[in-house]
């Protein structure tokens, strides 16, 4: 079962990758190495080059790439966990495993939200916050690191409380509208809260998801303050592009694209933070499991859109899908640099696409095959499931 899976690492398992076609660093300053090989200790990177100038010896697993290029594992920057791998959302089971059958290594909480019966009183909201961030640090079906534990705001929350829950490890907040407090006074004074404690928020952007949740407004945006503009192409309702526009030149906070939201207003969003030089500030997320759905392709689908119809760089849309939210999630995972946590997707050319390689097969709309997930170095599925077969598959040579 895929919630039984190893999730402990041995500090001493060697694992080198080899034979890698391409490798993308997910660093949107630099998103192609020159290298092929890859080998970690303990689940964290130590090496990164040519075969013949890294040391593989002692290694306990050998992956051998067989060409497939190699990228960091993908990272949701939106999701809605409720109970173990179950959504009462859409009454759907192992839709975090599907999940990672369509490369992604992490997901980020932005509120627990579909949780039936969710309290809104103060005590409420910390313990059900603190359970969850409990359940999901122990609970990582298949290896998926699931950051947990998001509470929604609400009124009557102190300085206090935050503090409490930050004593307690809840690093998130929920998105910031979802709740009760919805104006910007109020949301300032808490997001400014929490942040003096060291826990990072985000905002609810648009138009209502659910019931309960409300306009979400530019000029709330940019007084709340948040330190991730929540889905700014809408969850699903876009705001105006003028307020868009607002979002992106008024502050310096990420800006979250969603699979669930309006893709127009995505490629907006992209155009305008590229008019800005400022590429590094665009994120990407599902906001999944929601009424349409649950989306186990959803960043994948999300770096083919950006790349196909925004015009962007294959390998710099896969940067927006992991290191960038690496980065402003201050996460030890997105990026292939030495230090960093062992996690990759091997992906290649979907068969019979009309891309000649992957990064083509992707710039042209597609989606790639996926053909191994790897997490703390250890392989945790073979081909994807979910994903077109994949032209080249790795293979596990020893271990």
């Amino acid at each position: 079962m895929a919630h039984d899976a190893q999730t402990t690492v041995d500090p001493n398992a060697k694992t080198v990758i080899r034979n890698i076609g391409l490798m993308l660093s997910g660093d949107i300053t630099r998103p192609i190495l020159d290298a092929d090989t890859i080998v970690s200790v303990g689940g964290r990177i130590t090496a990164i080059g040519r075969s013949k100038d890294v040391d593989q010896e002692g290694a306990t697993m050998i992956v051998d790439a067989k060409g497939t290029p190699i990228a960091p594992g993908l990272i949701d920057s939106h999701v809605h966990p409720v109970a173990g791998d179950w959504t009462p959302r859409q009454s759907q089971l192992n839709w975090i495993d599907s999940t990672l059958n369509g490369g992604v290594t992490t997901m980020i909480s932005a509120g627990e939200v579909h949780t039936p019966g969710r309290p809104r009183d103060p005590v409420g909201v910390k313990a059900m916050a603190i359970y969850a961030q409990r359940c999901f640090t122990a609970f990582r079906p298949g290896g998926m690191k699931i950051h947990a534990g998001a509470p929604v705001i609400e009124p009557g929350m102190e300085e206090s409380d935050f503090k409490e829950l930050a004593d307690a490890g809840v690093k998130l907040l929920g998105e910031v509208g979802l709740g009760n407090v919805k104006d910007g006074p109020t949301a300032r004074k808490m997001v400014a809260w929490a942040r003096k404690y060291g826990i990072q928020s985000t905002i609810h952007t648009g138009g209502p998801s659910i019931p309960g949740s409300g306009l979400i407004d530019s000029s709330v945006v940019l007084e709340a303050d948040t330190d991730v503009v929540g889905h700014i192409n809408g969850g699903h309702t876009a705001l105006p592009d003028r307020e868009i526009r607002c979002i992106c030149e008024g502050c310096g906070r990420g800006l979250e694209l969603v699979h669930n939201g309006n893709e127009r207003a995505a490629l907006y969003t992209l155009r305008v933070a590229r008019e800005m030089d400022q590429l590094e500030r665009v994120i990407l997320g599902t906001d999944g499991p929601a009424g349409s759905g649950v989306q186990p392709l959803g960043i994948l689908r999300m770096i083919s859109m950006l790349a196909s119809l925004g015009d962007l760089p294959a390998e710099v849309a896969f940067c927006l899908g992991t290191g960038n939210t690496a980065r402003m999630r201050s996460l030890d995972c997105g990026i292939i640099e030495v230090g960093r946590a062992a996690d990759f997707v091997l992906l290649d050319r979907a068969q019979h696409s009309a891309g000649k390689d992957l990064l083509e097969c992707v710039q042209l709309g597609d989606l790639p095959g996926i053909g191994m997930v790897v997490i703390d170095g250890i392989p945790r599925i073979g081909r994807s499931r979910n994903t077109p077969p994949a032209d080249r598959v790795p293979e596990i040579v020893a271990h």
